[in-house]
């Protein structure tokens, strides 16, 4: 019996946030396979889809991974620091920067999907 949408996305969102780091879509996919192993990828992949356009997950582009969302970000910015050594991300509200962002690319009549910034660096347990 096929999960609808929403009970689909908990389940993956519940995976997400009970990782330490973050999950490629296949990492997500080998965990659930423990209980539903005919779950395939293109199911993973919506439920991420639909994650992250409803602001619940965030997929950092540079890992090709994903985490959940722990902010509550409205019309805001995530600024996600990804420590590069341990796995770490810590997620930030850069709400402050969203105005700024967006007169930077007005000249150019960029419009935006989505507003996510990286960080990549090391975390405070890992910089010496």
């Amino acid at each position: 019996m096929r999960k609808q949408a929403a009970v689909r996305q908990a389940d993956i969102l519940g995976v997400l946030t009970s990782s330490e780091a973050p999950m490629t879509a296949y990492q997500i996919l080998e965990q659930l396979q423990d209980d539903e192993p005919d779950i395939a990828p293109p199911t993973v992949y919506r439920a991420l889809a639909a994650l992250t356009d409803q602001g619940r997950a965030h997929k950092l582009e540079s890992l090709k991974a994903f985490v959940p969302c722990r902010c509550d970000h409205g019309k805001s910015l995530p600024v996600l620091a990804i420590c590069e050594d341990c796995g770490m991300v810590d997620e930030h509200d850069g709400g402050s920067l969203l105005p700024k962002i967006e007169a930077m690319v007005r000249p150019s009549r960029f419009k935006a999907a989505r507003h996510v910034v990286e960080i990549h660096g090391q975390c405070k347990n890992c910089a010496h």
